[in-house]
């Protein structure tokens, strides 16, 4: 008898125990504890099978888009539209960020039903307190544009930003001109539209914190501080390289980007001197928000380091001679979309040898 007694005793006893941590992980904080450090110990499963391959895509991705799915389809703004939180109620923080090998431009398509025709979202339940046009500089690079569309289309949705994303193409097999290309890029986002801020983005690197804000700021911003490449930290100071914000008006006052960088590497610090020679300084955000994964590939066919980037004279003489070229040769661009991709292309027609026309989209 006494034997059976104190079963019942270890069994009500172990059932209580069971009941007091459901309790504690049904509270809200104990559960977004648990379940981010579920994300950051779990591996997607990427196999062969296409449809392993979806599966790993929503289960390593899944979380970035989490608080997108109450949104309402309907585009209805009218007058009476409010103006959204200053501080966005969908922003989450972190965000786990894995490459699965299934991932489609129609899986983009699929999981960000408003955005329309161009790349173009605004919110549906407010009026966006910024606008902001993301510049891509991009060749040959169609299998990372897909990994930063995927993740880039919700984490600008997530901070409620009216916004559009244009993919900036050089034609060709010539040396890669990643500086004139953002010219282009910012001259035919605000031919479309008067953008607030404009945000030029590597295809590369993946944000990996939504409270790194894509908006402006006072001076022109340096966003990616903290690359894994480079053990999340700044490699030096004036480095503005990776992904970068500017007003129009930053834009104006610097006189734009280098047009004579070809190949990889000097361009950025070229940028980063106008700004101080512009009686402007750059802003970052914090070394925890402004963290970014970068897709490891080898250096592209055409993109070879530019024998002249560590060697560039950056005196005030050459670079107010420099900038005096800014601009002069501008370049004719045709427009091309891919609606499966949910972004605005733009294949630059630059001056000769990189003068092409859109085959398969004109218009």
């Amino acid at each position: 008898m006494v034997g059976l007694q104190s079963r019942w005793r270890y069994l009500l006893m172990f059932l209580g125990i069971q009941l007091v941590v459901m309790a504690l992980l049904s509270r809200e904080g104990y559960h977004k504890r648990v379940t981010y450090f579920i994300r950051i110990f779990r591996k997607p499963d990427l196999t062969s099978s296409e449809h392993h391959n979806r599966t790993a895509v929503t289960v390593a991705a899944g979380d970035v888009y989490a608080n997108l799915f109450n949104l309402s389809k309907s585009h209805s703004h009218g007058d009476n539209m409010p103006y959204c939180p200053e501080t966005s109620p969908l922003i989450g923080g972190p965000i786990h960020v894995s490459f699965p090998s299934g991932l489609t431009l129609a899986e983009v398509q699929r999981k960000n039903p408003l955005v329309i025709r161009g790349g173009r979202y605004r919110p549906p339940n407010c009026e966006a307190r910024h606008k902001t046009a993301i510049i891509i500089p991009h060749r040959n690079r169609e299998h990372h544009l897909k990994f930063l569309l995927y993740y880039l289309h919700p984490f600008l949705q997530r901070q409620q930003l009216s916004y559009g994303i244009y993919v900036i193409h050089q034609a060709g097999n010539y040396t890669f001109n990643r500086a004139k290309l953002m010219n282009v890029g910012f001259r035919e986002a605000m031919r479309e539209e008067d953008w607030d801020c404009l945000f030029f983005h590597d295809v590369d690197l993946i944000p990996e914190d939504d409270r790194n804000l894509y908006t402006c700021d006072a001076n022109p911003k340096h966003a990616a501080i903290a690359m894994d490449k480079f053990g999340y930290k700044l490699p030096y100071k004036m480095y503005f390289g990776g992904v970068s914000a500017l007003s129009p008006l930053h834009y104006l006052k610097m006189n734009g980007f280098p047009n004579n960088y070809w190949g990889w590497g000097g361009e950025d610090d070229d940028i980063g001197i106008r700004v101080s020679l512009a009686g402007m300084y750059i802003t970052r955000p914090s070394l925890k928000t402004g963290r970014y994964k970068m897709i490891k590939h080898k250096l592209d066919k055409g993109n070879d380091e530019n024998p002249k980037s560590s060697d560039q004279p950056h005196d005030a003489g050459t670079w107010l001679e420099q900038v005096q070229h800014v601009g002069k040769d501008t370049p004719d661009v045709e427009a091309g979309r891919d609606e499966h991709a949910g972004v605005r292309g733009r294949l630059s027609g630059l001056p000769s040898p990189l003068r092409q026309h859109h085959r398969q989209h004109r218009h």
